[in-house]
């Protein structure tokens, strides 16, 4: 299914989930307060239902707002009250003890909201900064570059992680539309800046260098280069697979330089799919001398009008199901057709979430590029990645 099927209904029942356990754990407190209420009422005078009018403010505290809670509280502590006038006891030892303590946690109640509440906004903020650098190191593409569909997609393993090891860029140049997909070994911070150094020099050679074995070799000398420099961007960290891609205008035609990245697809406008795997296998980026021994050679494939590329990482390929297989896009993509880039990446994103079972393991970019067809409707049929 596209993206309009498989991606919204799965956020519908995400967000349905989400919504319907908030709403019963928001109406817990009240809930355990009628309950402490007629436990009381009804067993003998020896039963009370202190620990319900104590646990509900317990309870409201990480979920509320403040004042929430506070009337948490004080409905708690009034339940308590009312029940010992109504029962005569009120001026015994055990009643006033039964009111101090549910008014005491009931302050300690406050005091956790207010530290939730805190360490809330400071979440939102660093998730705020995290989609700034995001947005700032990987920037969505637009959909429409040089004539091409173009649509990209990062899904990060952690929850709440916006950027990791995993890089893509698109890009218009003098000798046509260029493109890259990456992965750095590695995780956190150091990952994060050889993304940066990778995707800054790409950038930076993908307009001036009139090769893509060129684009590479910048690629190696600029990893080589931050890795003398900085400790924190050590050996380990500066391996990155990659894939080069250029699609020069008008030609009909793809080059592709791959340094130890997953092969690309190619997925035809008839449902057919191809394998950009290289003649010669070549070691990834930053591995310095060793990678000099294999000349970086670009390679040519025909790419035909309503034709769609798709790069990705290992994240995809690496995904396992409960049995512990891997997926394999080039068995469920094949013999299938998709309206656009887009459509494509939404329906692939939903089928990895299927095959997991939502657990991904490792961080995942997809980007996909089409070559519109001449005389190509605007929507083409779409089937489902999952046969029925």
């Amino acid at each position: 299914m596209g993206r309009q099927g498989g991606d919204e209904y799965d956020a519908y029942t995400a967000d349905t989930g989400r919504g319907t356990a908030r709403t019963v754990v928001r109406a817990l407190p009240a809930v355990l307060i009628a309950v402490g209420f007629a436990f009381d009422l009804m067993t003998p005078p020896s039963y009370t239902g202190s620990p319900f009018f104590s646990a509900a403010p317990l309870i409201a505290a990480p979920v509320s707002s403040l004042r929430g809670t506070v009337v948490t509280g004080a409905l708690a502590s009034l339940a308590v009250l009312l029940l010992h006038l109504l029962n005569g006891t009120t001026w015994k030892v055990e009643a006033l003890t039964e009111l101090v303590t549910v008014m005491t946690v009931s302050g300690l109640a406050v005091l956790i909201n207010r530290v939730v509440r805190r360490s809330g906004e400071r979440l939102a903020s660093a998730r705020g900064i995290a989609e700034a650098a995001q947005r700032a190191v990987l920037p969505t593409p637009a959909e429409r570059i040089a004539g091409l569909h173009v649509s990209a997609r990062y899904e990060a393993a952690q929850a709440d992680a916006f950027i990791g090891g995993d890089l893509y860029a698109v890009q218009d140049t003098p000798y046509g539309v260029r493109l890259a997909v990456g992965d750095v070994r590695g995780k956190g911070l150091e990952a994060v800046e050889a993304v940066a150094v990778v995707l800054g020099a790409f950038r930076e050679a993908a307009e001036t260098e009139p090769t893509l074995e060129g684009v590479a070799q910048r690629l190696e000398r600029a990893l080589a280069r931050e890795g003398a420099r900085r400790d924190s961007l050590d050996s380990v960290e500066g391996f990155t697979t990659c894939v080069l891609g250029e699609i020069p205008t008008g030609a009909g035609v793809l080059r592709l330089v791959n340094r130890g990245h997953p092969e690309p697809l190619l997925l035809h406008a008839d449902g057919r799919l191809a394998v950009l795997a290289p003649t010669e296998p070549a070691l990834p980026l930053g591995m310095g001398e060793l990678s000099a021994a294999w000349a970086d050679r670009a390679q040519e494939w025909a790419f035909p009008a309503g034709a769609t590329l798709l790069l990705y990482t290992d994240g995809l390929t690496e995904a396992r199901d409960a049995a512990g297989d891997f997926y394999d896009p080039a068995a469920r993509l094949g013999g299938r057709i998709f309206p656009g880039p887009g459509e494509l990446l939404g329906a692939l994103s939903s089928d990895v979430r299927r095959h997991t079972g939502g657990g991904a393991t490792d961080d995942m970019a997809l980007l996909a590029v089409g070559r519109p067809g001449a005389g190509e409707p605007e929507r083409r049929r779409t089937v489902p990645v999952v046969a029925p």
